[in-house]
């Protein structure tokens, strides 16, 4: 409905407009820092919001200098107050709009004072400047209002299960199944946003400064040896069935086979596996692969990408993000990606436990990798409770099998602890100046296996820290980005379920390293592989590796090594013997770097419509029955079996 009124300037300063203490103005703090990322992401100076639709104007781009002007806002009623003004806002930004007063004009301001909130409206009006003193700072537009002349509204709202407002808490479960009205917040708008603007950063740096071309591959394929779950989707064709694929993996290096020299794709990938805070079963990278590179190539294209598509507002990357060994990482930080935001590294004071009486240290000692490492926990007296340490203590036991000996240093640097009559004042002494433990600090120590120590003090670490930061130590900032390579991890592993045979560290076509190439049919547990992993503060980001380009290898690395079936990559192996290229690539896991860097604590935020812990879609009810008519076309029948619902095929 549409009215015309006459114009009526209203003077009276006798009520509060939306200065109010207890409105939430959303959008306003997201959209500042919008704006600051950079001009993809900066409507004015990038792109016209207003063209091919009905509005003239956002409702956050209006200011003092628009006064005057004769303006169309198209947006969502954010809040309505004593039928004196209400509140327009859409995905940039909130406009108050100022309702006449006068009789000749009441069903125009029913009209907006009476309609529910989250209705879509339309308004016409002219702006002018807010009365003195009556000023928001908090928000874009507060020296300017809107004066209405005509409204409409486009479609009324029902009762919602929640308020479109930030401070409202809502359950995650409450907000997947209304995910349409979740991403109405400012903190989803902003995250979807910024997501946009890096990603196509990254395709302007990829294609127009360096020569990749965009090449999307296919969702159904078929099962490959190696790697996680995939999921299975039927055919027609009777007991015959297509795999959503883990990665373009196969795809990618076919097209290195097929001279098209540098690919990348912003990929969907598939794995058949629960959600987790940063992992959930459909998901987003950025897939590069290059021919005829090394992993210094790779890894200074990646640098280059990641700073070019930046944010603005984060702050600046290093021209160069260090490099460390799997070795030093696992040695220092007891796991493959430590957070080097905070110090607390793992130290090695095996030399100091080689005269100490205590059987089990000595036991230890007496084996091929027994050890004795330990962290220090700064101020660690202060803030850590026995119950706190007690707890850390039982996790390692439980998650590692690993005892851990805690030492207090007390205010005037003697001990507490069960090592103190062990050892005398003079190795006490040495084992502070080794660990640089001071009056007031804790030191965990840990006796055994090396790899088996470093893991448990490495999770440890992290637990202190979090300890720390709840208490108020400020140990790793939000707005720090601290990226690092870690690379020449082992090529092969232990299969967890039975040791005497091995599997991919990282996936079955990653290249030896040229050093340790004649240890591959002897030693192949010692062999390095030419892998590398991107880490950002403590989270892998990413990862890569150079290819095996020859056949003949790549076959007995299957048959040989890894005990697979070689004839399920048939096509891989034909290809690699038809004039494959060496290359190399690396896939960014574009989910996870974003809720880092937009500090979301689950890749679920930066995902428009993600699954829930479990998998599911509880928008939808996906994944959902299906009529057993359907199910025939696919040959599947459901039998019941102990109980449970299975397929059979």
């Amino acid at each position: 409905m549409a009215l015309r009124l006459g114009l009526r300037l209203l003077t009276s300063s006798g009520f509060s407009r939306l200065n109010s203490a207890n409105l939430q103005v959303p959008c306003t703090a997201c959209r500042r820092e919008i704006a600051s990322t950079g001009p993809s992401l900066h409507p004015k100076a990038s792109s016209d919001l207003n063209s091919f639709v009905s509005r003239s104007h956002t409702c956050g781009e209006l200011s003092s200098t628009d006064i005057g002007q004769e303006v169309t806002l198209c947006g969502w009623l954010q809040f309505q107050r004593q039928d004196l003004f209400v509140v327009l806002r859409d995905f940039h930004g909130l406009t108050q709009v100022l309702l006449p007063q006068d009789e000749l004009n009441a069903e125009l301001k029913t009209l907006l004072s009476e309609a529910p909130l989250e209705s879509v409206v339309l308004v016409k009006g002219t702006v002018i400047a807010r009365p003195p003193g009556q000023e928001n700072p908090r928000m874009s537009t507060g020296k300017i209002e809107v004066q209405v002349k005509q409204a409409q509204v486009l479609n009324i709202c029902k009762k919602l299960p929640f308020e479109i407002k930030d401070f409202i808490k809502k359950s995650e479960a409450l907000r997947m199944q209304y995910r349409y009205l979740d991403l109405r917040s400012s903190q989803l708008q902003y995250n979807l946003r910024l997501r946009s603007s890096m990603v196509m950063k990254m395709r302007a740096y990829l294609c127009n400064q360096h020569g990749f071309v965009d090449v999307e591959t296919p969702t159904l394929f078929k099962r490959t040896p190696g790697g996680a779950k995939e999921f299975v989707v039927p055919t027609q064709e009777h007991g015959k069935f297509y795999s959503l694929p883990q990665s373009p993996q196969q795809f990618k290096q076919l097209l290195m086979v097929g001279g098209l020299d540098r690919y990348f794709q912003i990929a969907r990938c598939y794995r058949d596996e629960g959600s987790r805070p940063d992992r959930q079963p459909e998901f987003t990278q950025v897939d590069i692969e290059m021919s005829f590179v090394d992993q210094t190539g790779i890894r200074a294209l990646v640098e280059g990408l990641l700073r070019y598509s930046w944010p603005n507002n984060k702050g600046s990357l290093p021209d160069a993000f260090p490099v460390m060994s799997y070795a030093e990482a696992m040695s220092s930080y007891g796991c493959d990606k430590p957070d080097t935001r905070f110090e607390m590294k793992i130290m090695d004071v095996t030399t100091l436990f080689s005269t100490v009486q205590m059987g089990f240290v000595q036991e230890t000692l007496g084996k091929p990798h027994g050890c004795v490492k330990a962290i220090r926990i700064p101020e660690g007296e202060k803030y850590l409770k026995k119950k706190d340490l007690d707890s850390m203590m039982e996790t390692s036991k439980e998650q590692y099998k690993q005892h851990i000996t805690p030492v207090i240093v007390k205010s005037d640097s003697s001990w507490r602890s069960p090592l103190q009559k062990y050892m005398g004042e003079d190795l006490q002494k040495a084992l502070c100046e080794a660990s640089g433990a001071k009056a007031g600090d804790i030191l965990l120590l840990a006796a055994g296996e090396h790899d088996t120590a470093c893991t448990a003090l490495g999770k440890l670490r992290l637990d202190a820290a979090s300890k720390l930061e709840e208490c108020g130590v400020p140990l790793r900032s939000p707005h720090d980005y601290h990226f690092l390579w870690v690379v020449d991890f082992p090529l092969f592993l232990p299969k967890e379920d039975n040791a005497q045979e091995m599997e991919s560290a990282h996936h079955p076509f990653t290249a030896p390293h040229p050093e340790d190439m004649g240890l591959l049919s002897t030693e192949p547990e010692k062999v390095r592989g030419q892998h590398y992993d991107l880490v950002l503060n403590g989270n892998e980001v990413g990862g890569g590796s150079i290819r095996i380009h020859n056949a003949n290898l790549q076959r007995w690395v299957l048959e040989q090594v890894l005990k697979e079936d070689s004839s399920l990559l048939s096509h891989l192996l034909e290809a690699l013997e038809s004039g494959a290229p060496p290359h190399g690539g690396i896939a960014l896991g574009l989910d996870r770097l974003i809720a880092i860097i937009t500090g979301s604590s689950s890749i679920r935020d930066v995902i428009a419509f993600p699954k829930s812990f479990r998998g599911r879609d509880f928008m939808s009810s996906a994944p959902d029955f299906v009529a057993d008519e359907v199910l025939q076309l696919y040959h599947i029948q459901m039998v019941q079996i102990d109980c449970e619902v299975i397929q059979n095929v």
